[in-house]
Order: structure tokens, then C-alpha cells, then sequence
């Protein structure tokens, strides 16, 4: 069977808010409300965190040595993203794990069914990760890092996702969505939750939505 394969929305390069006024108004929150998001709104998203920015590759968060260690994977829920904003025929994403697929800019399914609830428990049951439409985990491979740098690559890996994980806020605040960096959960559970290889390891769990 062949891949199901979402293309995103080409990123808007320019926005409405000021960088000032997202950094102004970035709030950690923890309440949303169970309402969709658009597809658009979620390659908007994707592209700040790892999206590629220059001819030669680069990407939307510096890393180090150009090692880009890091994957991201969006879980879906049921009837929580649409494109309705976007040029394609209204439709709405499955509910499922997905992958960023970097290069085309492209959403990969990984896992067809609603996960929130299983990634709440796994994140010490905190429940408002079931009422997010998304939530987007990033994790990381370490040793595309610490091949050229050692044990020091850890630290670099753990730098690069504070970069990604801010990143994605600003952008969330500069859509008029909400979200909060959530460190505290069982790495193995959420890491099997997602059904993940075990070198990739999960760093942030980021719910994405419009807050309550």
C-alpha cells in the first residue's frame, strides 16, 4: 500500500502581528477550545519550527553544524483540522500521527487513529492535551549530532529544541492560536504511543489550538 501523503499549503512570508506584539503576548496555555484548526494554519506552523528558508537547505531554527537532528510528528484528532482557508477543495485531515516531511513540505501518515487521549496519559495525565485539535511532538535523533561533536552534541540537540519550541509559539501567538511547551511525561510511553523507532527520542510535546 502507498503512503498517504498530505501537501501542505505553501507558508506566507509575511504576517499581520509584529514580531514585538507575539513576544509581547506569549502566554503558556493550558485551555482550549474543541474547534478546529486550518490547514493552513498547521503549515504555518510546521514550516517556523523546521521549514526550509534558503536555497541551500537551511532551515527556519539554526543548529548546529548543520546536523538538524530533529523530527517532528503532529498528532491529529477527529474532525480537528480543515482546509478552509486555503486554495484546495475543503477537506479535512483524518485523525492520526503524522510526520513532517521537511523537503516537500509535506505531511506523511504514520498512525491512523486519534492518539490525544493515549499521549494525555503518557504526558502524566494532563488532560488538556485531549481538547487541543493537535499536538505536535518533536523529537530527536541524536546522534546526527553527536557524530561530529561528541558527548557536547546532547547539549546542542536540547538548545535546538528550545529554538524549534519557541519558534512554534511565536507563530501560534502570530495566528491567533494558542499553545504551552510540556516537558514532563514518560519518554518510553510517549515514544511507543507514537510507535516511534527507539533512537527517536520525544523532547516537547506542544498541544495546538485556539484558546478557551
Amino acid at each position: 500500500m502507498g503512503q498517504t501523503i498530505i501537501k501542505l499549503p505553501s507558508p506566507q512570508l509575511k504576517g499581520k502581528v509584529s514580531l514585538e506584539e507575539t513576544i509581547l503576548r506569549r502566554r503558556s496555555i493550558r485551555r482550549y477550545r474543541r474547534e478546529p484548526v486550518d490547514l493552513s494554519q498547521l503549515s504555518q506552523i510546521l514550516w517556523s519550527a523546521q521549514g526550509i528558508t534558503g536555497s541551500r537547505g537551511f532551515r527556519a531554527t539554526p543548529s548546529a553544524g548543520a546536523t538538524y537532528p530533529l523530527e517532528i510528528f503532529v498528532v491529529v484528532g477527529t474532525q480537528a483540522v480543515t482546509a478552509t482557508e486555503s486554495k484546495q477543495p475543503a477537506q479535512e485531515l483524518k485523525a492520526g500521527v503524522y510526520h513532517y516531511e521537511v523537503d516537500s513540505h509535506s505531511l506523511i501518515l504514520h498512525k491512523a487513529t486519534d492518539l490525544r487521549p493515549d499521549l494525555a496519559r503518557a504526558t502524566l495525565d494532563q488532560e488538556f492535551i485531549i481538547d487541543a485539535p493537535v499536538a505536535i511532538v518533536i523529537c530527536a535523533l541524536y546522534h546526527r549530532t553527536s557524530y561530529r561533536y561528541g558527548r557536547r552534541g546532547e547539549r546542542y540537540v536540547h538548545i535546538e529544541v528550545g529554538h524549534a519550541g519557541e519558534n512554534i509559539h511565536l507563530q501560534a501567538v502570530a495566528l491567533g492560536l494558542a499553545t504551552v511547551e510540556v516537558g514532563a511525561f514518560r519518554d518510553e510511553e510517549v515514544r511507543e504511543v507514537l510507535g516511534l523507532e527507539e533512537q527517536i527520542k520525544p523532547l516537547y510535546v506542544m498541544p495546538v489550538g485556539k484558546p478557551a
